[in-house]
């Protein structure tokens, strides 16, 4: 046994004890540790099923280097604590759930769930395919089977581990469960539900459909009969250049829709916009496909630079283009959103196609990582809450 080893040795048995000596059997703790406030509603869904739960017990942070804590997690649902990476290394925490890669220090120990916050296929190399190990997390909720496969093959997790869970994505349940009506969501946004709704959501990159054409495109989309939704990913509203460019676009773009038929999307959950709207725009983003589950008209703009710039893996960039119209300027886009207005049901078996592949199950990924989290934090479940099977085996 190795000097390393066996000091890891000291520190598990000094884990045990200290959960032994300080966990009420009644009581347990969850910690969200969020980059931006979409990773918080990723995980949001599942700590509203918890809610009636008093054993469970909700902390926020944000481990990312010089975060704004409170404003990541200005939208927090009630009765959540939120905290400084420096207190929570203090409390000893029975589960860390994260939709991104991040690693609080958390000395006392905790289990350790990644829930990821895409599926797009982005920065292969450490969402997808990682390059290097992952094996210290004690779960991953996976949303689907390929990229489950895909870390098995790149080696980054072991097959035979009990660390791989599929799940789903718990976010885009309500997309298919009847929950989010179109037309009273653009009432809600004094936005007329008679006319159609055109979403654009590109993805953050200082090489994104936002920074090459953006201005442009939402111009022209103005200039139709249509209501014109804009959602921006979080880091777009980041005013550093390897994010937006450098560029504030909130102030852009509220310029620009001042006065039409417009809203510009203040919060950071996709879905009521996917929910309302009858085509969306995008270039390479998760929300594209989470769309698909809508089965209603995508137009993709194709930005070689931006999918090089992500190392976007190829398989991710083809299923976006089978599901999607693509297009290159924003004449094109626009021609692209009539022909899908006109004729929305045009590649709908494409669209359920890949939206199949993408995810697990959806419409009850929130009861399997509800489940899934009881088992992790050893505690019975509520008596409210359904059980499902705990794991997919096959993959």
């Amino acid at each position: 046994m190795t000097l390393r080893h066996h000091a890891w040795k000291l520190v598990e048995a000094a884990r045990t004890l200290d959960v032994a000596m300080t966990r009420r059997e009644d009581r347990r703790s969850v910690l969200i540790d969020s980059r931006t406030a979409m990773n918080y509603a990723m995980a949001a869904p599942i700590q509203a099923a918890l809610a009636g739960d008093r054993r469970v017990e909700f902390f926020a942070t944000s481990s990312e280097p010089g975060a704004d804590i409170a404003a990541i997690h200005h939208a927090v649902l009630p009765g959540t604590t939120v905290i400084s990476p420096r207190r929570a290394a203090l409390k000893r925490i029975d589960v860390y759930l994260t939709a991104d890669l991040l690693w609080a220090a958390l000395p006392r120990g905790a289990r350790r769930i990644q829930m990821f916050h895409g599926v797009a296929g982005k920065f292969q190399h450490d969402y997808d395919r990682p390059e290097s190990s992952m094996r210290r997390w004690h779960r991953f909720f996976f949303v689907n089977r390929r990229r489950m496969r895909n870390f098995i093959s790149a080696g980054a997790i072991d097959a035979s581990s009990d660390a791989p869970r599929l799940v789903g994505m718990p976010k885009v349940d309500c997309l298919v469960d009847g929950s989010l009506q179109r037309d009273p969501i653009l009432t809600g946004l004094n936005l007329d539900p008679a006319r159609p709704t055109v979403l654009y959501a590109p993805t953050w990159s200082a090489a994104s459909s936002l920074n090459l054409m953006g201005m442009e495109l939402v111009s022209g989309l103005l200039e139709r009969s249509w209501n014109v939704v804009v959602k921006l990913h979080d880091r777009s509203r980041d005013l550093r250049p390897f994010y937006s460019g450098g560029i504030d676009w909130p102030a852009r773009l509220s310029a620009l829709m001042q006065g039409k038929p417009g809203y510009l999307v203040p919060d950071a959950d996709i879905c009521p916009y996917l929910a309302a709207a009858d085509v969306m725009i995008t270039d390479h983003s998760s929300a594209g496909f989470e769309y698909l589950l809508r089965d209603r008209p995508l137009v993709r703009i194709h930005v070689p630079e931006l999918l090089r710039g992500s190392n976007i893996s190829e398989e991710y960039v083809q299923l976006l283009a089978d599901a999607a119209s693509s297009v290159e300027t924003p004449v094109q886009a626009l021609a692209a959103v009539e022909a899908a207005l006109s004729d929305p049901h045009a590649g709908s078996a494409s669209r359920r196609a890949v939206a199949a592949d993408l995810f697990y199950n959806p419409g009850t990924a929130t009861a399997r990582a509800v489940d899934e989290l009881y088992d992790a934090m050893e505690l019975a479940p509520a008596a409210a809450t359904a059980t499902v099977p705990r794991r997919a085996t096959a993959l």
